[in-house]
């Protein structure tokens, strides 16, 4: 069992990245930096693959180029129990309204919890991969062993770490901000 490893968990600081493979790199480039508003930042010309790498809210998304597009299930149900990342936002029905704006199909849930609402909004990029969009800050974080909340923010903005500080030179972004519950 995990538990009983010699040393405990890994040493682990942040979530650097998430890579998703892409029928057309230039497809989902476009969906992350215009939809949700990642920047694309410079990747290692060691690198002997087509893709690119974006950046924002804290974390890097990666975009690889699939040797086989067409073998992506493409799917056409939105699923909120598939496989997604999920972002914060400050405004739900802002987020609506822009989705409505850009015809991308979404589904809307609510989760309650002891009287605390969580908003969920639910939609696919070009390649199928499910984005979720929510207010989740709203619920406290509460480990299952010990029962005491662990930490509720709001916003906390982010220094800038040192292997992220190369990237930024190639990057003109704006000061990074990430939302915890």
């Amino acid at each position: 069992m995990l538990d009983s490893m010699k040393g405990g968990a890994l040493p682990l600081s942040s979530l650097n990245h998430i890579s998703l493979l892409c029928r057309s790199v230039e497809d989902s480039l476009n969906f992350y930096q215009n939809v949700l508003g990642f920047t694309p930042i410079r990747r290692p010309g060691s690198l002997d693959f087509d893709g690119a790498w974006l950046f924002k809210y804290g974390i890097g998304i990666h975009l690889l180029q699939s040797p086989d597009p067409e073998a992506i299930p493409r799917k056409t149900e939105i699923n909120p129990k598939d496989n997604h990342i999920s972002f914060q936002c400050e405004s739900m029905a802002l987020v609506e309204k822009k989705l409505d704006e850009l015809n991308i199909d979404y589904i809307q849930q609510r989760v309650e919890e002891g009287g605390i609402y969580v908003d969920q909004l639910f939609f696919h990029d070009p390649d199928g991969f499910m984005i979720e969009i929510c207010n989740c800050d709203n619920l406290p974080v509460i480990p299952l062993r010990g029962g005491e909340q662990i930490m509720v923010c709001k916003r906390v903005n982010l220094g800038i770490m040192p292997q992220q500080k190369m990237a930024m030179q190639y990057a003109s972004t704006e000061e990074s901000h990430i939302t915890c519950a």
